[in-house]
């Protein structure tokens, strides 16, 4: 028996060695399935497959991050005149804005309009040399979300022209003659920019945009010329019906030949003056009744010269590789920041109205129900801050990571659905009555905007973030995709064999690693650090293995077809996306200096996102395939079962408590909340403070309820009784009347005479 192992182990050993015999064996077979098993893409799958960078995604995708990497790259700070800015500029701004009254208007003022180009808000992005702020995009970030703590239709104004649009595919992409006219203009106010990509029947699938460019001739300032003659009809484009220049997708064609010998050039974009003849803006939709401007555009037989193509005529065609590369502002920033500022807003709110709101003889933030809630949307606006602030570091390298920014859009958008929706709960009838005082109402029907817009949320994770990262991310797979496709067979095969080696050996270290990492708790697993969260380190480098040994046993298992197999994708996805939120709270625990008091925020968002993983892990197990390859999977990746668990109800407890009382934890947490005297939550910091001061005379009025010495069925009267009693002092009677006539106002709602709704 002994001589036959060795004589399998040495046959093993020589067909893996001996490079004829391997060749022939395995690499040439594994070669002709690869071939057929390769996914069809379409030309746009192929340009966002290929666009932007791969950054952090790449470490944890393939099964051994860095961490000393990660702790390395240098975390963008705020500049003294991005600081400036928002300490003033925003500040006023946010002081002018009435979300009420934009909201009734379905439109800001005038004033706000002119504050708003005349302060530069449009031209974060662009360069100081054509008159723009040139902030980075952590102060573009941070800009948006403070906005949006006051107004999300105030913010979406300004994140437009900063984000996806016309100033930054001229940066990119646009000629010196396009960037020097267009750029001072965007800048100054002069020009105000919408882009059009949305169609009625082209939502995500721009491969199926109608919308169409003609290469013709056509008379343009008195002169014929060569240009396009467009036909569109768009929808749901923000800024469109105030727009002074509109920035177009559509596809071009040449069926003359005008240009050169292809017809079929793709998609293009153009920028197009709303004024010119043909061009259609104004019709106005209402996104669950926010004030922003969004509205339609459309052109029937426009004639624009071919100069009016972004970057010229050498761009035609590469409009759709643009996009891709640019959604980084939109993905990456933007929404982000809209997501994070709804984590402030709810956490900032909601643990203060939880200290003052009181059932039962007292505050509801003592409910274990209203603690885990509170513990949601604290340990989620913990990580929501972090993951903001690790995307715009890579933005602000200069990267364009699709995937990282992918990821970002979805979970953060759906992170911030779940705090607004908490939040709503906590505050109950306070949150659903509309009026001037309610500083919900707005985030929470603005919330599912996010959730649409730059490819709707379902489509991003089902579709996006595993699709793009198991073939952007992985070692291997693209240069044996580009092997495959070689015309030259031979040569191809003779490519493909030294990928193909090592991505078998990168697979069983994988695989290895994995159940070695499974069978002793990570023990070995590398961690930069000591102390309270070394094992959550080494949890996330389990992870990191098991999601490269499953992502490759999908792709055996599936080939092409895995890109159809969303459910298993989108669980793999969810592997990934978690291993970089967690790294993400971690890094902002680092480089923060190891704040003892964040640490409960810290082990809710980490051990919540290890839990997930876990989850999304166990499913995809369950529905990979048949019993044999369920079993094998499970015993390598769970030999033990699954320990992962939400986090402690003692971890729970601590965060809501941190986030109901007056402190620096708290203020850390919500630090781009904006309080103000207009919307409500100016009285509810001033009702919490009040009642922090009062908290000694309130312990006293609370132990003569108890002994009976005072009576009274409301507070107030309690308060009125022990007065009059000389039970407590004129200082404590002071205290505590104030808080309390501060606590009444913070519980009401507003109300409306008849004929005034």
């Amino acid at each position: 028996m002994s001589w036959l192992v060795l004589l399998i182990i040495v046959a093993v050993v020589v067909v893996l060695t001996v490079k004829d015999i391997r060749m022939n064996i395995i690499t040439r077979p594994v070669f002709q399935w690869f071939k057929k098993a390769l996914p069809p893409l379409s030309e746009t799958e192929r340009d966002a497959m290929e666009a932007g960078d791969i950054w952090w995604d790449g470490e944890l995708f393939r099964g051994n991050p860095d961490w000393k990497t990660l702790h390395q790259y240098a975390t963008t700070k705020l500049s003294s005149e991005e600081r400036d800015f928002i300490d003033n500029q925003v500040n006023t701004l946010c002081a002018m804005l009435n979300d009420d009254e934009i909201t009734k208007n379905q439109d800001m003022s005038d004033e706000v309009w002119q504050y708003l180009k005349d302060e530069g808000f449009f031209a974060l992005i662009i360069p100081k040399e054509h008159g723009g702020r040139e902030f980075s995009a952590l102060a573009n970030s941070t800009i948006v979300a403070k906005i949006a703590t006051k107004s999300l239709s105030a913010a979406v104004t300004v994140m437009v022209p900063n984000s996806l649009g016309p100033a930054e595919l001229l940066l990119h992409y646009g000629t010196l003659d396009q960037q020097n006219y267009w750029l001072p203009k965007l800048a100054s106010g002069e020009a105000l920019p919408c882009f059009a990509l949305t169609g009625p029947n082209a939502g995500s699938d721009a491969g199926a945009i109608p919308d169409t460019g003609i290469v013709c001739k056509g008379e343009f300032e008195g002169k014929e010329v060569l240009g396009l003659r467009l036909n569109w009809s768009k929808r749901y484009i923000t800024l469109a019906p105030k727009a002074t220049v509109l920035g177009l997708a559509f596809k071009m064609f040449d069926p003359d030949g005008l240009l050169g010998t292809r017809k079929n050039i793709g998609i293009t974009c153009a920028l197009i003056p709303t004024d010119h003849p043909g061009v259609n803006t104004g019709d106005r939709h209402k996104p669950m009744n926010m004030g922003f401007l969004n509205g339609t555009t459309s052109g029937e037989d426009v004639f624009i010269p071919l100069e009016w193509i972004i970057g010229g005529e050498v761009q035609a065609g590469n409009g759709w590789r643009m996009l891709v590369e640019c959604l980084s502002a939109g993905r990456g920033i933007s929404l982000p920041a809209l997501s994070t500022a709804t984590g402030h807003l709810s956490a900032r709110t909601s643990g203060a109205y939880a200290a003052l709101r009181q059932q039962f003889g007292v505050s509801i933030g003592e409910f274990e129900g209203i603690q885990e809630a509170l513990a949601r949307i604290g340990g989620l606006t913990y990580q929501l801050e972090a993951t903001r602030i690790l995307t715009a570091t890579a933005i602000d390298q200069k990267l364009s990571p699709s995937v990282i920014t992918a990821i970002a859009k979805y979970h953060m958008t759906e992170m911030g659905r779940q705090t607004i929706n908490d939040a709503l709960d906590i505050h109950a009838g306070k949150g659903i009555q509309m009026g001037p005082n309610n500083y919900l109402a707005s985030c929470y029907m603005g919330t599912p905007v996010s959730i649409t817009v730059e490819g709707a949320n379902i489509l991003t994770r089902n579709l996006m973030i595993f699709g793009q990262g198991a073939i952007r991310c992985h070692p291997y797979v693209i240069d044996e995709m580009v092997a495959a496709g070689m015309e030259d067979g031979e040569k191809g095969v003779k490519e493909f064999d030294p990928l193909l080696c090592q991505h078998m050996l990168y697979s069983a270290t994988n695989g290895v690693m994995t159940f070695v990492h499974s069978l002793t708790r990570s023990y070995f697993a590398s961690a930069p650090v000591g102390g309270a969260t070394m094992h959550y380190y080494r949890y996330l480098s389990r992870f990191s293995r098991a999601l490269a040994f499953c992502s490759d046993i999908a792709m055996l298992r599936f080939g092409g077809e895995l890109k159809r197999k969303e459910m298993l994708s989108a669980r793999l996805g969810d592997v990934l996306s978690h291993l970089y939120l967690a790294s993400a709270v971690l890094k902002r625990y680092e480089d923060e200096g190891h704040q003892h008091a964040d640490l409960p925020f810290v082990q809710y968002s980490v051990e919540r996102s290890l839990y997930l993983c876990a989850k999304a892990l166990d499913e995809f197990i369950n529905n990979v395939g048949g019993l044999a390859i369920r079993a094998l999977l499970r015993l390598i990746v769970f030999p033990l079962g699954i320990h992962f668990k939400m986090p402690k109800d003692e971890v729970v407890k601590s965060v809501a408590r941190h986030m109901t009382q007056v402190g620096v934890v708290r203020e850390r947490l919500t630090h781009l909340c904006m309080v103000d005297e207009n919307n409500g939550t100016a009285v509810l910091e001033e009702a919490l403070e009040a009642q922090h001061k009062a908290a000694s005379a309130y312990k006293a009025l609370n132990k003569l309820k108890r002994d009976k010495e005072i009576r009274g069925l409301t507070v107030i009267e309690l308060i009125e009784d022990a007065k009059g009693k000389d039970k407590i002092s004129n200082e404590q009677y002071t205290l505590l009347t104030h808080a309390e006539e501060l606590r009444q106002r913070v519980i009401a709602v507003d109300v409306f005479a008849p004929g005034e709704i």
